[in-house]
C-alpha cells in the first residue's frame, strides 16, 4: 500500500512539473512590426547612493520605438528616451539631473537603443545586444531579454510584452559626475515594452 502511495504521489509530483514547464513557455508572437505602446512601456534606471549606503531608483516618462518579430535572427528593436523626461520624483534632484553635470538634457535631448543581435529560447529567455547612445556618445551594450506575454488587447489588437535588463557604466558616456561619492558608477537600466501590432 506504501509503494502505491509513493507510485501516485511521485506520478502527481511529474504531472505538476509539467504543468508547470508549460506555464512557463513563451506564448506564440505573431510575426510583424510592433509600436511600442507608451502608456503601458518605461525605462526606469537604479544606481547605489552615497557610494552605495542604498539603492536609488528613477524613470523616464517619455519612450518610444518600434520592434519587428520574426525568427531570432530577423527580430530588432529600436528604442527612442528623451532624457528631459527624467522624473526621480523630487523636482529639485530632476533639475540637476537634466543638467551638464549628468545628462545634459538640452544638448543631449535623446537616448536610444538599437538592436543589433536577438537571441531568445522556446521559453522567452535570452539577450538583446545593440548599441546604446547617451549624451553623444555610442557603445555595444547586452541586455538580458525575457519575453513577459502576449495576446489581444482591449479592442482585439495584437500585444506582446518584453523586459530587458542590463548594467552599464555611466562614466563610459562621460558621466563623471560624483562618482563615486555621491553615486556609484554602475547603473542598472530596465526596459519594459509593450508592443502593439501595425
Amino acid at each position: 500500500m506504501k509503494n502505491i502511495r509513493r507510485t501516485v504521489s511521485a506520478a502527481i509530483a511529474a504531472a505538476g512539473l509539467a504543468l508547470s514547464a508549460v506555464a512557463f513557455a513563451a506564448a506564440p508572437v505573431p510575426t510583424g512590426t510592433y509600436k511600442v505602446d507608451a502608456a503601458h512601456s518605461g525605462a526606469f534606471f537604479e544606481v547605489g547612493h552615497l557610494g552605495g549606503v542604498s539603492r536609488f531608483m528613477g524613470r523616464f516618462n517619455d519612450i518610444a520605438g518600434d520592434l519587428v518579430v520574426d525568427a531570432p535572427e530577423k527580430s530588432k528593436i529600436s528604442v527612442t528616451i528623451k532624457t528631459d523626461s527624467i522624473d526621480s520624483n523630487h523636482e529639485g534632484l530632476d533639475k540637476h539631473l537634466k543638467s551638464p553635470d549628468f545628462f545634459n538634457a538640452v544638448q543631449f535631448p535623446t537616448m536610444t537603443f538599437t538592436s543589433s543581435a536577438v537571441k531568445l529560447d522556446a521559453n522567452g529567455a535570452g539577450t538583446i545586444a545593440g548599441n546604446l547612445t547617451l549624451r553623444g556618445v555610442t557603445k555595444p551594450v547586452t541586455f538580458q531579454l525575457r519575453q513577459v506575454g502576449a495576446g489581444k488587447g482591449m479592442k482585439g489588437e495584437q500585444r506582446v510584452g518584453y523586459v530587458a535588463t542590463g548594467t552599464i557604466k555611466r562614466t563610459d558616456f562621460g558621466m563623471g559626475y560624483g562618482v563615486p561619492g555621491a553615486a556609484t558608477d554602475e547603473v542598472d537600466l530596465r526596459i519594459n515594452i509593450e508592443g502593439v501590432k501595425q
